[in-house]
């Protein structure tokens, strides 16, 4: 089972979550610019943040053979912060990263007027970079998050199949896939999704246009959950070839649009324990 995880927040992970990934068989990942778990004070903190995602990140995800791509932008949180505000400027210097494969994570968190500004400005570099866009839904009040994100999405013009909804559920993934963007799942242990819940809705609206991440970050969460919801597709019944697309062709395709998505040599990357100079086995089967 080979695994690509669309969105996760490898900065709040250890080394030792590499090694268990990598196991597991995930062999690239997509992180997402988001917040550090307490107001940043500034806008240079954020260039630290951003330089980190594009440099450390990467040559840390090495050491274990997973391929570390990341998206960048000021997040919905932090756009209420007159600090922060400043960020949006910082950006282009940024988006012309190799590494950087979409904007991101953009959209609501208390679905204020200064989110609506940040959002729609960031869709326009998007559509400015050529890039793709994912877009983080509201924890609270989805629907209604869901409802403005997609009329947002809509009047910047970019093109639905370059952006991907994320944090869906049971009420919100049908108004999403009735608008042509990509569909963004999120699997955690107490909130969110679940795998069964997963597995669900992978049966009654297929698998077209569906990423499945486990969005691990500060809090209690599990970077093996994409794993987890593999297994749980084969066990109710889904084919090898159904699993490998939910969990690694698609977000290949929704990330190759970005032109920088490279996996070349991944398979012949040797992983190895930088702590013992040993392989480490990535999970084949």
């Amino acid at each position: 089972m080979r695994i690509f995880d669309p969105h996760i927040h490898m900065t709040s992970r250890t080394t030792d979550d590499y090694e268990r990934m990598a196991a597991a068989g995930v062999r690239a990942v997509v992180e997402p610019a988001f917040w550090l778990g307490q107001p940043r004070t500034s806008a240079a903190s954020f260039t630290d943040y951003f330089d980190s995602l594009i440099g450390w990140e990467p040559f840390r995800a090495g050491q274990f053979g997973v391929r570390h791509f990341a998206t960048i932008a000021l997040n919905p949180k932090e756009a209420n912060d007159p600090r922060c505000r400043p960020v949006l400027d910082l950006l282009p210097r940024y988006l012309d990263k190799d590494a950087v494969v979409a904007v991101g994570e953009i959209g609501y968190d208390s679905m204020t007027p200064e989110e609506d500004e940040a959002f729609a400005a960031q869709l326009a570099l998007a559509v400015a970079y050529d890039l793709p866009a994912l877009v983080h839904t509201p924890h609270r009040d989805k629907a209604r998050g869901c409802d403005r994100t997609l009329a947002v999405v809509a009047e910047s013009g970019i093109d639905a199949g370059r952006v991907v909804v994320d944090h869906l559920n049971e009420v919100t993934v049908k108004l999403v896939r009735d608008s042509g963007c990509w569909l963004g799942f999120s699997i955690y242990p107490d909130t969110k999704m679940t795998p069964q819940r997963m597995v669900e809705l992978l049966r009654e609206y297929g698998t077209e246009r569906m990423l499945v991440n486990s969005a691990a970050d500060w809090g209690r969460s599990d970077p093996l959950l994409t794993r987890a919801t593999g297994e749980a597709m084969l066990a109710a019944g889904f084919s090898d070839d159904d699993v490998d697309k939910v969990l690694w062709r698609n977000p290949v395709e929704f990330y190759g649009q970005s032109g920088r998505l490279d996996l070349s040599d991944l398979d012949a990357a040797a992983a190895v324990d930088p702590q013992t100079g040993n392989s480490i086995l990535r999970g084949g089967s």
